[in-house]
């Protein structure tokens, strides 16, 4: 990987380069997310879900039918 990465930012392509230096610069965080067994993934459903909800009421009715869905969405 490192070889790879090295190649990559010495590239002569500006978004390879791009992502090379993105990579280099997260690394521990990449490496942290997909070597450990825990997962942020089912709270990242529950956002989602929620912004869906959002996104169907806008602008319709009040806050609080927004709030009453949004709980019952939950």
């Amino acid at each position: 990987m490192n070889a790879w990465l090295r190649a990559a930012r010495e590239s002569g392509f500006r978004d390879v380069r791009t992502f090379a230096v993105g990579l280099t610069r997260e690394r521990a965080a990449l490496l942290t997310a997909v070597t450990l067994p825990w997962s942020n993934g089912k709270a990242e459903g529950i956002v989602n879900r929620i912004k869906l909800v959002k996104r169907q009421m806008y602008g319709r009715e009040s806050f609080e039918l927004l709030r009453r869905r949004v709980l019952l969405a939950a």
